[in-house]
């Protein structure tokens, strides 16, 4: 790829669509995270130079990106991957019924691939009944933060299931009034793309 440099006549337009494709390139082959990815583009295509922030391409792009090098160079296998996560996602949502699941991510917007994991909302009263349902359950989870779009702390729990990543990231209702609704979907959201999917194969 080229690597364009602000004094040599690399347009801001330029340089931003090739840190969506390098980044892209990253989630697709190897699955990592957009902010991940987003930095690493920039430090191979640009080095250690000061960039601006509105340079940088939003995740929208990224993802217009992602699915367009999976049509790309995994079309034959893509598709299949994405179903199957996609109902694995549906059995958990049933199995976590009880604490409002949502997904979220990849597996969701369609851009799921073969290093992709499963990433689930929940929302309860007492997170500490989540971890309680996991060990009644008999599965070992391990548990990290992430950082919610307020900047607040999300405690996660992860696990394998059927050989998938699992990541729950448990809120509390009220938060459920704060998640964008455009990125997430419910059981019912999520068997409709199950089914779209299942009809436009036929």
């Amino acid at each position: 790829m080229t690597n364009f440099i602000f004094n040599e006549g690399g347009s801001a337009t330029q340089i931003r669509d090739e840190i969506a494709s390098l980044a892209a390139k990253f989630i697709a082959e190897e699955g990592a995270e957009y902010g991940t990815a987003k930095r690493r583009a920039v430090k191979q295509l640009l080095g250690n130079q000061k960039i601006n922030g509105n340079i940088l391409p939003d995740n929208e792009q990224i993802e217009q990106e992602v699915r367009e090098y999976q049509a790309l160079f995994f079309a034959e296998t893509q598709p299949a991957r994405l179903h199957h996560l996609r109902q694995t996602a549906a059995i958990l949502m049933q199995e976590f019924a009880q604490f409002n699941p949502y997904l979220i991510g990849a597996v969701l917007n369609g851009t799921a691939g073969e290093h992709s994991d499963i990433h689930l909302h929940l929302y309860t009263d007492n997170s500490k009944d989540v971890a309680i349902f996991l060990i009644n359950a008999g599965i070992d989870y391990e548990v990290s933060e992430h950082q919610g779009k307020r900047g607040d702390p999300v405690e996660t729990l992860s696990f394998m299931f059927k050989n998938e990543g699992v990541h729950l990231l448990v809120h509390d209702m009220d938060d459920v009034r704060h998640t964008d609704k455009k990125e997430r979907g419910n059981l019912a959201n999520l068997r409709t793309l199950i089914e779209q999917a299942e009809n436009d194969d036929e």
